[in-house]
C-alpha cells in the first residue's frame, strides 16, 4: 500500500467541472504555488492549481539544495530577510524532517583578517536564528579544519569557522507540498498551461483558459481570485492580463556543477563567503556527489532550460580549484544545471546581485495577483502573504493561516527518520512512504512486451535509482513523462547526466506500461530524454 494516488485524470475531470467556481486559481506548479495551493486548501478555500510543465520544472528543482538564512544577505544588512529565513528554516525541518537535514559548513581562512570578521558575522547569524538556531558557531584551528575537510586546499589555511545549516532535496519537497495539497482538498494539474486571462462583464480577471497538454483540448476555468505564481516567467502570464504591463521581473541565472563524491568526501560543506564576483558559493555533500554553486549573470529572458555559459562554467572550476585540493575538471563534471532567480527589478541595483532577494505581492488593476521574487526557504510565509491578497481581492471569508505547524506529506518522528541525502537509504526521503516503497521494490513488473523488471535492481551501478522509484513516481506523484521521472521524481538527471540517459529505455518501458502508451511513444520519449541529457554536461575542451 501507498498513499491515495495522484490520479492526472481524475485531476483532470475535477478542473474541467463547467459548474466549478474556484476560490483560487493559481498559475504555476514551483515552490510558490504548491506552498500558496497548500496555505489555501488547509484554509477551507476551493482551490485548483494548473503548471505548465511538471511540478517545480523550472527553479524550484534547481536550487543549491540550501534551507537557509542567507549569509550574504546578513553582509548586504538585510538582517529582517535573514531573521525571517532562518525562522522558516526551523519551521521547515520540523514539519519535513524526512526532507530537511542539518548540514555542517566550514568558512575556511587564508588571510589573517578572516577569522574575526567571519566569525563575528557567524554569531550574528547564530543570534538572528532564537530559537530555531542549529547550534553555535565555533572558531576551529586548521588542524581542525582539515579534520572537517581533509580535500581542503592547504596552502596557506590559517583556520575556519564552523556553522550548521539546512540542506533539502528541492524537488522531493515540492512533490511532498503538491501531496499535500492533494491531500487538504486541492486540485493540481501539471502539463497544463494557462493560454488566457478570462475577465468578466466589468473587466476584471474571473478566471482562464487552460490548455491540456496531453490531449490539446483546452477549457474553460472560473475563478474569485486568480493568482500568478510562475516566478521567472511571472512577467508572461501578467501579459495575458494586461499587455501593457511593465516587466517586474528582471532574471538572473544561477549554474550549479555535480562532481563525483572524491572531490568532498566527508559530511561537511564548504562556504566561501565572497568570490570575486561578489557571490557566496558553495560545495556541498549531495546524494552521495559533490555540488558545487553557484553563480549570478543576468539574462534578458527566462527560459525552461536555460543552459550554462562557457564562463560561468570556468569561474566555477576556478573558484573550485582554489579551495580544493584536487583541481575538478570539465571532465569531471557529471551534471550541470542552471536555475533562473526571478530577482524583482529595481531601477537603483546596479547588478544582479545588488537586486532584492525579498518577494513581493502585487494586485494589477483588473485585480490579477502576482507574486514573485523571494527563496526557496520562505515559500511559506510567501503563500501566507499571497492567500491574504487573494482572499481580499475575491472576497473570501477572512481565515487564519494554519500552515506554521502543519505537517508536510511523509512526515514522520524525527528520530525514526533515516538522515537523507548522504547517499545511504534510497527511500529515506520518503518518510512514512518508505515502508511501502520497500516493499515495492521487492517486486516484478510485467511489461507490455512480455519482459520483466525486478522493481529492486539499480538501474546504473552510478546511482541507487531502481524500478520501485519509477513506478511509484507514475503511479502516485503524477509523473508523466521520463523526464519527469529522472529529473524530479528522482534525481537522476542532476546528479549523473550520463547514467541517467541509460536509464530513459527502462523509465519509458515502465511509463508505458503504466500510463498505456504505445512504443512510438516510448521511442519519443526515450529520444527527447537523450536530447534533454546532452546539455546538462558541458562540452569537453
Amino acid at each position: 500500500m501507498g498513499p491515495p494516488p495522484l490520479n492526472r485524470s481524475e485531476q483532470l475531470a475535477l478542473a474541467q467541472s463547467d459548474d466549478t467556481l474556484w476560490d483560487l486559481l493559481v498559475i504555476g506548479g514551483g515552490a510558490t504555488g504548491a506552498g500558496i495551493a497548500v496555505d489555501a486548501a488547509a484554509r477551507g478555500y476551493s482551490v485548483l492549481l494548473c503548471e505548465a510543465a511538471d511540478f517545480g520544472s523550472g527553479t524550484s528543482s534547481r536550487s543549491t539544495k540550501l534551507v537557509h538564512g542567507g549569509v550574504r544577505y546578513l553582509q548586504q544588512g538585510n538582517l529582517s530577510l535573514v531573521m525571517e529565513a532562518l525562522h522558516e528554516r526551523g519551521r521547515l525541518l520540523r514539519n519535513a524532517p524526512h526532507l530537511v537535514r542539518e548540514l555542517a559548513f566550514v568558512v575556511p581562512h587564508y588571510s589573517w583578517w578572516e577569522a574575526p570578521w567571519y566569525g563575528i558575522g557567524l554569531k550574528v547569524y547564530d543570534m538572528l536564528a532564537g530559537k530555531y538556531g542549529f547550534g553555535s558557531s565555533k572558531l576551529l584551528s586548521k588542524e581542525k579544519v582539515l579534520e572537517a575537510i581533509a580535500t581542503l586546499e592547504t596552502e596557506g589555511l590559517r583556520g575556519g569557522v564552523r556553522y550548521a545549516d539546512g540542506q533539502f532535496d528541492d524537488a522531493r519537497l515540492l512533490i511532498a507540498l503538491v501531496q499535500t495539497a492533494a491531500e487538504q482538498g486541492a486540485t493540481l494539474l501539471n502539463h497544463a498551461p494557462v493560454v488566457a486571462i478570462h475577465h468578466d462583464e466589468q473587466g476584471l480577471v474571473a478566471g482562464a483558459q487552460i490548455r491540456d497538454r496531453e490531449s490539446g483540448s483546452e477549457f474553460t476555468v472560473r475563478a474569485r481570485a486568480v493568482v500568478n505564481a510562475t516566478g521567472a516567467f511571472a512577467d508572461a502570464v501578467r501579459r495575458l492580463d494586461d499587455p501593457a504591463a511593465a516587466p517586474l521581473v528582471a532574471p538572473s541565472q544561477g549554474v550549479h556543477l555535480v562532481f563525483d563524491r572524491r572531490f568532498l568526501p566527508g559530511d561537511t560543506a564548504i562556504m566561501v563567503p565572497r568570490t570575486r564576483d561578489k557571490r557566496v558559493m558553495f560545495a556541498i555533500p549531495w546524494h552521495g556527489h559533490t555540488l558545487v554553486g553557484t553563480t549570478d549573470t543576468p539574462i534578458e529572458e527566462a527560459s525552461l532550460e536555460p543552459r550554462a555559459q562557457a564562463e560561468e562554467i570556468d569561474f566555477l572550476l576556478e573558484t573550485s580549484a582554489e579551495y580544493l585540493e584536487q583541481d575538478p575538471t570539465r571532465d569531471d563534471v557529471l551534471s550541470m544545471w542552471t536555475g533562473i532567480r526571478p530577482l524583482v527589478a529595481s531601477g537603483e541595483a546596479s547588478s544582479s546581485a545588488s537586486l532584492s532577494r525579498d518577494h513581493t505581492v502585487l494586485t494589477s488593476p483588473l485585480g490579477l495577483v502576482t507574486i514573485t521574487g523571494g527563496k526557496w526557504t520562505t515559500y511559506r510565509r510567501m503563500a501566507k502573504d499571497a492567500v491574504k491578497v487573494a482572499a481580499t481581492i475575491g472576497g473570501l471569508a477572512e481565515r487564519p493561516c494554519p500552515t506554521k505547524n502543519l505537517r508536510l506529506h511523509g512526515w514522520r518522528e524525527p528520530n525514526e527518520a533515516h538522515e537523507p541525502l548522504r547517499g545511504g537509504d534510497p527511500f529515506s526521503e520518503y518518510g512514512a512512504d518508505a515502508a511501502a516503497l520497500a516493499a515495492l521494490s521487492r517486486e516484478f513488473l510485467d511489461l507490455e512486451d512480455g519482459s520483466r523488471i525486478d522493481l529492486g535492481q539499480p538501474l546504473h551501478p552510478a546511482l541507487p535509482v531502481c524500478g520501485a522509484h519509477l513506478l511509484w513516481g507514475a503511479r502516485f506523484e503524477m509523473a508523466r513523462t521520463v523526464e519527469d521521472l529522472l529529473a524530479r521524481r528522482t534525481r537522476a538527471l542532476f546528479l549523473n547526466a550520463a547514467a541517467a540517459a541509460s536509464m530513459a529505455p527502462t523509465a519509458a518501458a515502465i511509463l508505458a506500461t503504466e500510463l498505456g502508451k504505445d512504443a512510438a511513444w516510448k521511442q519519443d520519449q526515450i529520444a527527447r530524454f537523450t536530447r534533454l541529457a546532452e546539455g546538462y554536461l558541458p562540452p569537453r575542451a
